[in-house]
């Protein structure tokens, strides 16, 4: 016959087992998760953060030299008397078949 204190202890053995089971379930739930959001991030072909500043500052490089040339074509244009041409208007963009529109 079990006695009082062999029952309890058997309960807390279980009890025990079962939490170990609930751990071990949720920390493969969470690397499932983790690993379905990885390969859906991978399938959008999103950027890091790292490779997006990257190309934000070379932009930003890219942009300041640019003025920095553009002032000295003028400068130079001035020196030499020679006017800056007017600006290009940009072309139209055409109407679409389908829509119809702009």
């Amino acid at each position: 016959m079990v006695t009082r204190p062999d029952l309890a202890k058997e309960l807390s053995r279980a009890a025990h087992e079962a939490l170990g089971a609930l751990s071990g379930l949720k920390s493969e739930a969470e690397s499932f998760a983790k690993a379905k959001l990885e390969k859906l991030l991978a399938d959008m072909k999103l950027v890091t953060q790292d490779e997006f500043d990257a190309v934000r500052a070379m932009a930003a490089k890219a942009r300041s030299e640019q003025e920095a040339l553009a002032a000295r074509v003028r400068i130079l244009e001035e020196k030499l008397g020679i006017a800056a041409p007017a600006e290009t208007p940009k072309p139209a963009r055409r109407k679409t078949a389908k829509t119809g529109m702009k």
